[in-house]
């Protein structure tokens, strides 16, 4: 299915469209506020950008680097090629220590790889613990964004879920209520679990530690009360050096929700006495991406989501509509790379407006690489239906007579045709305009009236 089918399906409901549309612009607004605060801002842009060059072009350096500092401060760290990989890897610690049940943090890269399916499948619990993630859990969906993972639902539709799953008061939309109900539920769950897995936000190279930001707190929960740490962390997320971190965490939480940092920023560097803690590396694509000259800027993505909240296409058409874990304009230029024929429809669902670069915190020069996207992707699917319409264009344009005659056809045709006709399925176009009234001459023509 293709993007503008499921945006069509989200736009079912015109009133939740607007207030998705709304909500989500209100934390772009909050970023515009809240960086404008900072003189140094557009610097600390131009810093970031550049340690995520240094970081593409000596990747290999740095992640052996951060391996030798890591297994030096008593980490166990594993590589993953691709998704399988890494599930195998997490289902084998997990095995080894007996384990039935696990607590997990919000994680996109556990996401990527389908982790909950496979640990499901394999007699596992996973308990998503970042309050969104387990309502999106509770629905049996992924998330629709990757910072606010339930803003598809309102406080009526978490009330119906939380009363069906944890059996709250009927009708009872009280956020507070609400939260001390999951917090209730959660709590049962942290105490009971064994291992931990959280996602990663930063590596640092130059000690063999790596943070993860939260504002819940959940994944200190998780991680203090179990006997096992998983770290699931993309290769990407390498950055050079400790000091690096005051550059990007000024950035992130500002860039994702309008925060001046994030309410927990943690740091882990050894495990505790009795404790382990695992580290997986994992590829998945990262390479081949890193391969492409014109698509590697992509992987200095630090995951704030911004240009999901300006994007006027992500903003109208709901996270689902893009079909791929990670949605809105930086989904639409990872996901081709992953596979170009599943996701060729997203490098289309933009204007080329350009806002998705301006809000991007390492300057990735998104909207150009969306273009470039739909040049490849146009040359892979070869002669379709639409080249062909443009070819007849471009011949009858060519020609003057043939433009003239074609264009008083169509005209006087047009007067005539039933709705039916000229909004049929095939005319795309039409599903969201009206043509406008034909006019009753040509400019053409009444320049040759009215020239003096």
């Amino acid at each position: 299915m293709s993007h503008p089918t499921k945006a069509a399906e989200f736009l079912q409901d015109p009133a939740k469209a607007k207030w998705h549309d709304e909500t989500l612009w209100f934390v772009r607004d909050k970023r515009d506020t809240i960086s404008k605060t900072i003189p140094e801002w557009e610097q600390l842009r131009d810093l970031a950008s550049g340690i995520k060059d240094n970081v593409l072009a000596n990747l290999d350096s740095y992640l052996e680097e951060f391996e030798r500092h890591a297994q030096a401060n008593g980490v166990q760290v594993h590589w993953a090629a691709d998704a399988d990989g890494h599930n195998s890897i997490v289902l084998d610690i997990l095995q080894r220590h007996s384990c039935k049940a696990i607590v997990k943090s919000k994680s996109i890269l556990t996401e990527e790889c389908h982790l909950n399916p496979y640990l499901e499948q394999h007699g596992v619990e996973v308990v998503d613990t970042d309050l969104g993630e387990r309502i999106v859990q509770f629905l049996n969906q992924p998330p629709s964004h990757i910072v606010l993972p339930a803003i598809h639902l309102k406080k009526k539709d978490i009330s119906e879920i939380f009363h069906e799953k944890l059996r709250t008061e009927k009708g009872n939309e009280d956020p507070a209520y609400l939260t001390h109900a999951a917090r209730l539920h959660l709590r049962e769950k942290f105490l009971a679990a064994k291992v931990a897995i959280t996602g990663v936000n930063f590596g640092v190279a130059e000690t063999g530690e790596f943070v993860v930001c939260t504002n819940e707190g959940n994944a200190d929960m998780g991680v203090h009360l179990a006997d096992v740490h998983i770290a699931c962390m993309g290769i990407e997320k390498i950055i050079p050096r400790r000091k690096d971190l005051g550059v990007f965490l000024r950035l992130l939480a500002r860039s994702a929700t309008g925060q001046p940092v994030t309410n927990y920023n943690s740091h882990f560097r050894s495990p505790a006495p009795g404790k382990e803690i695992h580290i997986i590396l994992v590829d998945n694509g990262r390479t081949a991406q890193l391969a492409r000259d014109k698509f590697r800027n992509s992987l200095k993505c630090i995951r704030c989501g911004a240009c999901m909240n300006t994007c006027p296409i992500y903003r109208r058409s709901g996270g689902y509509s893009y079909g791929s874990v990670v949605p809105g304009p930086i989904g639409s230029i990872l996901s081709p790379g992953l596979d170009v024929k599943k996701y060729s429809s997203l490098p289309f669902a933009s204007t080329l407006c350009g806002s998705c670069t301006d809000v991007c915190p390492v300057k990735i020069n998104i909207h150009e690489q969306l273009y470039e996207w739909r040049q490849e992707i146009t040359k892979a699917q070869g002669t379709n239906a639409k080249s062909i319409s443009m070819k007849i264009a471009n011949g009858i344009f060519a020609v003057p007579f043939a433009y003239n005659i074609s264009g008083a056809m169509l005209r006087g045709a047009l007067k005539f045709l039933p709705d039916s006709i000229t909004y049929s399925g095939l005319n795309t176009w039409g599903k969201q305009r009206d043509l406008p009234a034909t006019p009753k001459e040509t400019f053409k023509e009444w320049y040759k009236k009215n020239r003096s």
